[in-house]
């Protein structure tokens, strides 16, 4: 999971089933603060810096990889050699290859091609088969979410933040490159016709080439977050981009659920929100068109409702006459057999039983059952306060828009 937040860019992966959340910040500078004693804040960094050495050096031996990283030899001697000379010196242009993440590290021990064999899968006690499908599934879609960008080739213009994304899309099976007077690491130039995306931060390019999608950064970062690759018309260049939800938050029952969560939760699902929201665009127009045809059918049939109308009081007057001088009949009517709401009658009783039991409650327990209420019921009045924000903020930009279509069809 990542998140791009004020603070820096927050990552979440899971090293050996254990969640660890950790926070990279911007590449900006940095102004010092002069009221901060950085010797006691160096004592720290060097603390953790020393145990994050020995946590790391056990995780890379875990994958049969040296550490400090190496890079392999022979990717070493696939690079080229001469790169980077002109503007860095050995010892950095070596540092800066592999932090590109471009080649492929060295290995402890070479690694002997075995074939994979299934392993049997023996059920635990208690688990039932529907319990073993279900984490089945899990482990599939995993792996799945593992291969996200598997088979595409991205580039990255040199606009947008390089490591981040360079990071984020070789996570995910993705092959990334850059233009090579940005950096050093670069695979392919721009002008590789196999490049599937190219990333861009900029309202548009003058030259585009046929085959291939220009996005802005934040479709890579919703992507790894909604685990598919979502629909690229919202994340065109010089396109408004849909708002950058946090995937650390989960909506509770009674919780308020923004319209594009709910969007990307049916596309989760498989299902397609595009259609229905022309379909419902589609709609408002005709009933917008009906509205336009009943407001001049009204403006032309005022003048006859006015005549109809003086005559009908007209009439309305002598018939009142003539009614006040006859007596009223008096008339027996059958009655009608009221039929029992069963559902009605299961709620009223519910609802009384509910009532007794916080009447026999005591004292402290019915304090503690008025607070839980209190809580959920001011949970549901925040949750309908941004529902009614936001049908206001929609009701304000449908309004601008048929003023704009109002104003498109005068001229």
């Amino acid at each position: 999971q990542v998140f791009l937040s004020i603070k820096g860019i927050y990552y979440q992966a899971e090293v050996l089933g254990q969640p660890i959340t950790w926070i990279t910040p911007y590449a900006f500078a940095h102004d010092h603060p002069t009221d901060v004693d950085y010797r006691v804040m160096a004592t720290f960094t060097e603390f953790y810096t020393t145990l994050l050495g020995f946590v790391n050096f056990r995780l890379y031996h875990s994958l049969n990889l040296l550490y400090p990283p190496k890079i392999d030899s022979q990717a070493e001697d696939e690079l080229k050699p001469t790169e980077g000379k002109e503007y860095a010196m050995d010892s950095e242009s070596y540092l800066e290859r592999l932090s590109a993440l471009s080649a492929s590290l060295a290995r402890a021990v070479a690694p002997s091609h075995e074939e994979e064999v299934e392993v049997d899968e023996f059920p635990v006690e208690g688990e039932t088969a529907e319990l073993m499908d279900a984490k089945k599934k899990e482990q599939e879609a995993l792996e799945k979410h593992k291969k996200l960008f598997e088979g595409l080739r991205f580039f990255l213009n040199r606009e947008v933040p390089r490591e981040p994304l360079a990071f984020v899309i070789r996570c995910f099976g993705g092959q990334v490159s850059w233009d090579k007077s940005l950096c050093i690491g670069a695979t392919y130039d721009a002008a590789d016709p196999s490049i599937t995306h190219h990333i861009i931060d900029r309202p548009r390019l003058d030259k585009q080439v046929v085959g291939r999608y220009y996005l802005q950064p934040q479709w890579v970062f919703d992507s790894v977050n909604a685990k598919l690759c979502l629909p690229v018309a919202d994340y065109f260049p010089g396109v408004l981009l849909p708002p950058h939800l946090s995937p650390f938050v989960t909506e509770k029952e009674g919780d308020y659920i923004p319209p594009e969560k709910l969007k990307l939760l049916a596309l989760q699902r498989g299902e397609n929100p595009d259609e229905e929201s022309e379909e419902e665009e589609e709609e408002e127009e005709e009933e917008e068109e009906d509205d336009n045809d009943k407001e001049e059918e009204e403006e032309e049939n005022e003048s006859e409702k006015e005549e109809e109308m003086k005559l009908q009081k007209i009439e309305e007057q002598k018939t009142q006459s003539t009614q006040n001088k006859k007596l009223l009949p008096v008339k027996v009517t059958a009655g009608k057999v009221q039929v029992e709401d069963k559902q009605r009658l299961e709620q009223e009783q519910q609802s009384e039983e509910k009532r007794l039991a916080i009447m026999m409650m005591k004292k402290r327990e019915k304090y503690l059952y008025k607070k839980i209420m209190f809580g959920k019921k001011r949970k549901i009045r925040e949750a309908n306060k941004l529902a009614e924000k936001r049908k206001a903020h929609d009701a304000a930009l449908k309004e601008q828009k048929k003023k704009k279509s109002k104003k498109a069809r005068q001229a």
